[in-house]
């Protein structure tokens, strides 16, 4: 479903997991990040950006590399990529299993595409925090965001302001990690610098509610931040009370159990390496 349409600017939402796809048209660009899910919902997708494309360049803008957020690339062969350095680098092995990924949530569903999934190609790796790559009159400035995983990456459009967060600030998840609890700390601790710097009018989440007001940016990121440190504490006390507590505000209580669990555990390895 269409969740945002102003002008230059749509973001659509799937049906599956609130999970966000950004449209932005500049001058000479059309920027298209994590499209995604279902088949119908990718083609729907392709249709506004052939309506708008004209002449336009396509850029293909990934978050990062979980198998939902890449699964719509192949809808679109002739765009440019742009990605983290360390999506760009991910192993053979890490890219296969995301393929695979794929293709058995559709085989689960019987679902067919009028494309050919894969692992994509990155044109333009971003590496670093304020890396730039210039779209005409508009522009896209990257900042690497491990935390969630170790290739995420966090995008401003401007001069639209838009702020494509990846798998950040939702309203539907607490966060999930799969990378490094405090990697994932200190990518939620950028987001004053990035305020400071760009003029954000919009973010949109990976997942859940975009929103044009900051005060719910820092409010979501506050909250993410006490649920990790919280569970932290819980986990190196021993805390099973507490570890379940942190469940009571869980927005899908029965479908994300299991990440709280993962959460979890994640923390309690971090805390043997000690």
């Amino acid at each position: 479903m269409l969740w945002i349409d102003d002008g230059a600017v749509k973001v659509f939402m799937s049906e599956l997991y609130r999970t966000t796809s950004t449209v932005v048209v500049t001058d000479s660009h059309i920027v298209v990040a994590d499209p995604c899910w279902l088949p119908r919902e990718v083609d729907e997708i392709r249709a506004h950006v052939e309506r708008e494309r004209g002449d336009r360049q396509i850029v293909l803008l990934f978050t990062h590399s979980d198998f939902d957020h890449i699964i719509g690339q192949g809808a679109f062969p002739e765009a440019i990529v742009v990605a983290s350095g360390s999506f760009a680098r991910n192993s053979q092995e890490e890219r296969e299993l995301q393929v695979a990924q794929i293709r058995e949530f559709d085989d689960k569903y019987y679902l067919k595409r009028g494309y050919d999934v894969g692992y994509p190609e990155t044109d333009h790796a971003m590496d670093g925090d304020g890396a730039v790559l210039e779209l005409g009159a508009a522009r896209l400035v990257c900042y690497q965001a491990p935390g969630h995983k170790a290739d995420s990456m966090m995008t401003v459009v401007e001069p639209h302001g838009i702020l494509i967060m990846g798998d950040y600030l939702s309203d539907a998840e607490f966060p999930f990690i799969y990378d490094d609890s405090r990697a994932y700390e200190r990518t939620l601790l950028k987001l004053d610098a990035m305020l400071e710097r760009h003029e954000i009018k919009l973010f949109v989440p990976g997942h859940g509610s975009p929103s044009t007001d900051a005060g719910e940016m820092r409010s979501r990121r506050d909250a993410d931040l006490r649920y990790i440190r919280e569970l932290r504490q819980a986990v190196a006390a021993g805390d099973g009370a507490g570890i379940e507590r942190l469940m009571a505000d869980a927005p899908f209580p029965i479908g994300q159990r299991g990440s709280h669990e993962d959460n979890a555990k994640k923390i309690a390895l971090e805390l043997a390496e000690d």
